[in-house]
């Protein structure tokens, strides 16, 4: 009989290529999506949407029902303040989990976090993750459950780091943290890889578990900005942008959304994440209980995503 995996967040980006993933496999998905939700990215896969949301009792009994496995990957980055994320981020995993509970066959059950939960006083986003954390260890009881917290996560069909890059590939580089940060990448293929070894390697459950791309160290802006370079052949232009600046820009779109209802993604809580120095992962835990190895480094990465280089 087929594994039956439950899944929020399956019209994003990382859920999406989750959804993919799973069917690869063989599994059953069964994806909660909004009535409003866009699914286009599902279509080429047989899938059984639960119409709801994660404040709908009815809708996540329905979701999880006789399943297997819950990834929950549904999460929530625009927002201003703390209340603007609980909703999704603390409310959502502790409603998730609830339901999950409430079941005669109790699911296993993986959240896919942030590497920002390892800094929860950096920002209203960063506190939110680790309190959804905090939800699920206090609430799980003897559920076997596992914490995954990516880096920056990279790929075709990512719209958050993508637009930085595509300005590299055309020359022009905007470095927005200091020249000694480092931080870690994944790119999508192998995240989707870790997920799928978590849910099928028995090994003692109730861990928080790094991960990254085998880069040791992580990177800096230049590292990534040299490998567009080579892979593009052109030389990029590179532009530091202070930390002063992306304050006043934060705030100019804070106080603008308060006016236009949209919801900020670029906030002073952001430009902490951004400027903090050290966002490197640390593989060793996962790739011990799991057996998990990452298999794309950055240039094969962009090559897959932009095609820059030709596409090995």
């Amino acid at each position: 009989m087929s594994r039956i995996v439950a899944l929020t967040g399956a019209t994003g980006f990382i859920g999406g290529a989750l959804a993919h993933r799973f069917h690869t496999e063989g599994w059953v998905v069964r994806a909660l999506v909004r009535a409003s939700s866009q699914t286009a990215n599902l279509a080429t896969i047989p899938i059984q949407f639960v119409e709801g949301d994660l404040e709908n009792t009815g809708s996540l009994h329905r979701l999880v029902e006789g399943v297997d496995d819950v990834v929950h990957c549904a999460g929530l980055v625009r927002g201003a303040s703390l209340t603007d994320f609980e909703s999704v981020n603390v409310h959502g995993v502790k409603n998730v989990l609830q339901a999950s509970l409430e079941q005669t066959k109790v699911p296993r059950f993986l959240l896919i976090s942030s590497l920002a939960a390892r800094e929860p006083l950096l920002s209203p986003y960063a506190t939110s993750k680790f309190q959804g954390e905090v939800q699920l260890a206090l609430l799980a009881k003897d559920m076997e459950w596992t914490v995954l917290r990516p880096p920056v996560v990279y790929g075709p069909g990512d719209r958050e780091l993508r637009p930085l890059l595509e300005w590299m590939g055309r020359g022009i580089a905007l470095k927005l943290g200091h020249d000694q940060a480092r931080f870690s990448l994944l790119y999508v293929n192998d995240l989707t890889d870790a997920v799928v070894m978590c849910l099928e390697n028995v090994f003692s459950s109730h861990k928080i578990l790094e991960l990254h791309d085998g880069y040791p160290d992580g990177y800096s802006w230049n590292d990534v900005i040299d490998s567009v370079e080579k892979l593009c052949q052109r030389r990029v232009m590179r532009f530091l942008i202070s930390g002063s600046l992306l304050k006043f820009v934060a705030f100019c779109n804070t106080i603008a959304s308060r006016f236009s209802g949209h919801i900020p993604m670029f906030t002073s809580g952001k430009v902490r994440e951004i400027q903090h120095h050290n966002w490197v992962c640390d593989n060793a835990m996962i790739c011990d209980v799991t057996g998990w190895r990452p298999k794309v480094l950055l240039d094969e990465g962009l090559r897959k995503t932009f095609g820059w280089g030709g596409v090995e």
